[in-house]
């Protein structure tokens, strides 16, 4: 029975897939007037083709359709589909590298006004990071060095501007010219500290793509490849050995930051906010979806370095940061998002993201560790946003449900922060992943 769920679990993503997340961002969010996308569209369905354009926003537009067009093409190698992602996904390369890349201080602008000119210039590394993730899966994806040739620059940019050679990890922000800014909050929901759980995640989760996509063009280039239909063949794929040696470096040296500095050894929880100094900041928060979310990346970083010691250092700690995250879980499988132990406050919405993260956690705790208990609760809040966040009529997923159950329609369908990063990605793991034997 075991194979038969996850066999029917991958049937049903891909069709959720295919036929509900990506057709929204292709028909509805393409901006032709302007170029790249739309900013916007609200809960309420309505087109804001005036919004700022948002740089995380295009980059996990990049990476999405990437990723969608270098696994799916693996299923329907001639379809008109998989051709169509890598458009869009051509699209959003190009767009990032035209408007969003500053061609003159390096790094990424964090917004664009809707005609395509920079309008916030903050450097946020979180977005540079994002922007890496989507560059090197487009590489990944077809070979093209212009995308990996960006990758690795903003990959010198954060190591440059971004890295704490005192303390060790990254801050979270600077000015457009690399100066100081008293204020790197990623958002209005943030503490102000230099220092972040989350910002140090999705620098990890690209660098640990970055280091697959370097490995896997090296590899292509010097054996006989056949790539699929409009893909770009990668010929002569050379990266400096001293370049490839960093990005493993920087990566090697966030597995030990997550292990040795964000976790908290007596909760086993992810701290959320730090001093330079990685003194925790802003009192006792969890964050369950982060919590889950990282389980996964922090394992998927181990993996893709190939390192037996630290695999076994990592492994115990991706299952006991997990089974922590379990706090966060609701009887019908759903999570709800954090909590602050100091104030009594809880966040019990329950976010499209989280969900789409506890899928993916569940199932690579079941896929690599055999636990069929993982499985039930991948396969449970799969059900649950089945049941309650996916938008059939309109396509794509709700922000989120009340703990009510009531449908929260004053956040974005689409925007700023909701993209389709989250759920596609929780689609193309599990399409992409193996069955346990």
């Amino acid at each position: 029975m075991t194979n038969d769920t996850i066999l029917r679990l991958k049937s049903e993503v891909l069709d959720v897939l295919e036929n509900n997340i990506l057709p929204f961002w292709m028909n509805k969010m393409v901006d032709h007037e302007h170029g790249g996308f739309y900013g916007r569209i609200d809960g309420h369905e309505q087109l804001h083709a005036d919004a700022e354009k948002g740089a995380i926003l295009n980059a996990r537009i990049l990476w999405s359709f990437s990723a969608a067009y270098r696994v799916l093409s693996k299923l329907q190698p001639s379809g008109l589909k998989v051709l169509s992602y890598l458009d869009t996904a051509t699209r959003a390369k190009d767009y990032i590298i035209d408007h969003f890349i500053d061609h003159e201080y390096g790094g990424v602008y964090w917004s664009l006004d809707a005609e395509g000119n920079p309008l916030n210039t903050r450097k946020q590394f979180y977005a540079i990071g994002f922007a890496i993730y989507g560059l090197s899966e487009y590489a990944r994806a077809t070979g093209d060095m212009e995308a990996l040739d960006y990758a690795l620059q903003l990959f010198d940019y954060i190591e440059e501007h971004a890295f704490d050679k005192e303390h060790n990890g990254y801050i979270e922000a600077m000015a457009r010219d690399g100066s100081p800014i008293a204020d790197m909050r990623l958002s209005e929901l943030d503490a102000n500290f230099p220092k972040s759980q989350n910002t140090h995640l999705h620098i990890i989760e690209p660098y640990t793509n970055l280091y697959r996509c370097i490995r896997d063009l090296q590899a292509a280039s010097s054996c006989d490849y056949v790539p699929v239909l409009g893909s770009v063949l990668p010929v002569n794929v050379a990266v400096a050995p001293e370049t490839v040696l960093r990005v493993e470096a920087a990566l090697r040296n966030l597995i030990d930051i997550f292990t040795d500095r964000i976790l908290n050894p007596e909760t086993h929880h992810l701290d959320l906010f730090f001093e330079m100094d990685w003194t925790r900041g802003a009192g006792h928060l969890e964050s369950y979806g982060h919590d889950i979310e990282c389980s996964w990346l922090m394992h998927e970083a181990a993996l893709v370095l190939g390192d037996t010691e630290v695999l076994a250092k990592v492994e115990p700690i991706v299952q006991m940061v997990a089974a922590a995250s379990e706090k966060g879980l609701r009887p019908d499988g759903s999570m709800i998002h954090e909590a602050n132990l100091d104030t009594g406050h809880v966040d019990d919405d329950l976010h499209w993201w989280v969900q789409a993260e506890n899928v993916v956690g569940w199932f690579n705790i079941y896929q690599y560790f055999g636990d069929e208990s993982a499985l039930d609760k991948a396969v449970k809040c799969w059900q649950y946003i089945k049941d309650n966040l996916i938008d059939y009529d309109n396509g794509e997923w709700h922000w989120s449900r009340h703990p009510d159950g009531t449908l929260n329609v004053v956040d974005d369908k689409a925007g700023f922060w909701k993209c389709p990063y989250h759920n596609s990605r929780m689609c193309l793991e599990i399409i992409e992943r193996e069955l346990i034997d």
